[in-house]
């Protein structure tokens, strides 16, 4: 049905909701839960996307989970929402609580290699690639560029 909806409204739409579920988290300080998906290709690269909401930053897919959702499933879930495409040989790589917007947000972080071709779909996600380990963008999320030399370390080679 959102398909429907022309694509710039549609963004607009996602960054207005951003903006109100910011303020609501600020307010409310609930708990969130979350997942990312470091994704490889066959390369040993990474997928990154860059959302049409939030900071612009480069990031691993991923988002909330929902209510009685699985954090696997909600990775698996987030992955083929954002760009259509699965994961194999998938696993659970890291648990980490952040601050997230004056709450904190539990991030189940999956690891395993995709399977088919990543799209964006030009509405909730603007922009995804491929990159080497030493070939990262400069603009990646302050939190990712944290962690990410030990999710790569941690994730072992591409099966």
């Amino acid at each position: 049905m959102l398909h429907l909806i022309p694509a710039p409204l549609h963004r607009a739409g996602l960054r207005l909701a951003h903006a109100i579920r910011r303020r609501w988290w600020r307010l409310a300080r609930v708990q969130l839960n979350g997942c990312r998906v470091l994704a490889f290709d066959p390369e040993r690269r990474v997928l990154l996307v860059r959302h049409s909401y939030g900071s612009g930053h480069w990031m691993l897919p991923g988002g909330g989970i929902g209510r009685g959702e699985e954090p696997f499933a909600a990775a698996l879930r987030e992955l083929r929402e954002e760009v259509g495409c699965g994961l194999t040989h998938a696993r659970i790589l890291a648990v980490l609580d952040e601050p997230l917007y004056g709450t904190i947000n539990r991030v189940h972080v999956v690891s395993g290699t995709i399977e088919g071709t990543p799209r964006g779909d030009g509405r909730e996600v603007i922009e995804l690639a491929l990159f080497a380990q030493d070939a990262l963008p400069e603009r990646l999320s302050p939190a990712l560029r944290a962690r990410i030399d030990e999710w790569f370390l941690l994730a072992g080679p591409v099966q």
